[in-house]
């Protein structure tokens, strides 16, 4: 009987082993496991670098730009604060005389406006014509001070797109270089030259656009306090026209 046993128990064990080391089972446990698919991406600074010394310039003109746009803006907004009744205030201190007041409050509102009147507060006494010709000077001499270094983003604007394909023929040049080197045409080969070429006009146009924009924003700005300042300065004419009571 128990021999009986025994035997069962080895042929038991021989069939888990036969079964364990089959080619079914062998195949389901060392079945290759799925290949892991890897997406690489690339931040805006690796690409920005991927455009190669021409992106130096570029990236000096896109600081000005930035620079002069913040700051011009800031200065035209404050200067393009309106005084509520300034002529009116300025006409009851003239017609009783009292002109020290009345250049004193222009001067206080510290505005392109109010300066140009007070240049013409100050040749009251003149006639019509000096003080109109007075207040048109100083009022382009205001609008001038409004429009420092405003230039300098209308010249940016023309001339980054330029480094730009600058950027685009080296890229070019670099690509047939390489090819030349490698006496192959593939991707691998032409990829530095091609993101070299794609990246510099792309970032030439970008500063330029901004630039191009910034530039038309403020002078749009600068031509509607212009065009208030004449208003402003006729009305002041027509005050000094008027008969005192």
């Amino acid at each position: 009987m128990l021999n009986f046993i025994l035997q069962i128990s080895t042929a038991v064990t021989t069939s888990v082993d036969s079964l364990a080391n089959s080619p079914a089972v062998t195949g389901i446990q060392t079945a290759p496991a799925v290949n892991e698919v890897t997406e690489t991406k690339i931040n805006l600074m690796s690409m920005v670098l991927k455009g190669g010394p021409i992106m130096i310039p570029l990236a000096l003109m896109l600081l000005v730009t930035i620079y002069i746009l913040v700051e011009r803006l800031i200065v035209v907004s404050k200067a393009s604060r309106k005084t509520p009744n300034l002529v009116n205030g300025l006409k009851e201190m003239i017609h009783s005389g009292n002109i020290a007041n009345a250049r004193a409050m222009c001067k206080n509102n510290n505005t392109p406006e109010s300066t140009m009147l007070e240049q013409g507060i100050s040749r009251i006494g003149q006639s019509i014509n000096e003080i109109r010709e007075s207040l048109n000077k100083s009022g382009a001499n205001e609008i001038a001070k409004l429009e420092k270094n405003v230039n300098v983003l209308n010249i940016i604007g023309r001339i980054a797109p330029m480094f730009g394909f600058v950027g685009t023929i080296i890229g070019v040049i670099k690509i047939f270089y390489d090819i030349a080197l490698a006496k192959t045409v593939e991707i691998e080969v032409i990829s530095t030259g091609l993101y070299q070429k794609m990246i510099t006009s792309a970032g030439g146009l970008v500063v330029g656009v901004i630039a191009f924009i910034g530039y038309h924003w403020i002078n749009a700005k600068l031509d509607k306090l212009a065009h208030r300042m004449e208003d402003t300065q006729i009305e002041f004419l027509d005050m000094l026209n008027e008969p005192t009571k």
